[in-house]
């Protein structure tokens, strides 16, 4: 695989941000220009993570796409940072990608003859299957977002809001509790158990998009 230049630093990103609002149409396609070349190591980064599913070359080429959406939507006032915003758009391009490729092979294969019956008559995937097939893509997505859950969970939260969330929606695998069981169960009242609860959900999602 290609090697690819190294990301921008902090103040060169910065400059580049500024030029994509300037009026000067040469100042904003020289600043995308570097801005997406300088990101193609983070495209090639999380392409790696449905290298299984499909060729790497590929996956980078659709996660440029998602890439160049970002520098081109990107808005400094809602975004602290582009890479990762840059993150989610490439990802996203990646997923749709995968769902459509998959979608469309799913109902090619389907149809497709697979033999015949005793009488002679053509028979098809479809006619023998006999449960539904598991989304692949989407138990990826699933994991991945649970993974980021469960690491934001350990670098955000105390103790007790950890604890909280684990009983109040029983991860993992675990039963859902009411608020009420909750605080019976650390030994708290059941509002003081709502109160962490909406704090944490909010650290969690501040953080997630900050």
């Amino acid at each position: 695989m290609k090697t690819f230049q190294k990301p921008l630093s902090k103040e060169e990103e910065s400059l580049c941000i500024q030029a994509l609002q300037a009026e000067d149409a040469g100042r904003k396609s020289e600043a995308k220009r570097l801005l997406i070349e300088r990101n193609l190591r983070l495209v090639a980064h999380i392409a790696k993570k449905y290298s299984s599913e499909e060729e790497l070359e590929d996956l980078i080429s659709i996660g440029t796409i998602g890439l160049i959406k970002a520098v081109e939507t990107f808005d400094p006032q809602k975004n602290s940072r582009l890479a990762a915003y840059a993150a989610r758009c490439i990802d996203n391009e990646l997923l749709m990608m995968l769902r459509s490729k998959k979608k469309t092979s799913r109902e090619v294969s389907l149809y497709e003859p697979i033999g015949t019956d005793r009488e002679g008559n053509e028979i098809n995937l479809l006619d023998v299957m006999e449960q539904k097939q598991p989304d692949i893509v989407e138990e990826m997505e699933k994991q991945r977002l649970n993974q980021k859950l469960y690491e934001l969970m350990e670098n955000v939260l105390s103790l007790r809001e950890k604890e909280v969330l684990y009983l109040r929606y029983g991860l993992p695998g675990g039963t859902e509790l009411t608020q009420k069981e909750v605080g019976k169960r650390l030994g708290i009242s059941r509002s003081y158990v709502s109160r962490i609860e909406k704090r944490a959900l909010l650290r969690l999602r501040d953080a997630a998009w900050g």
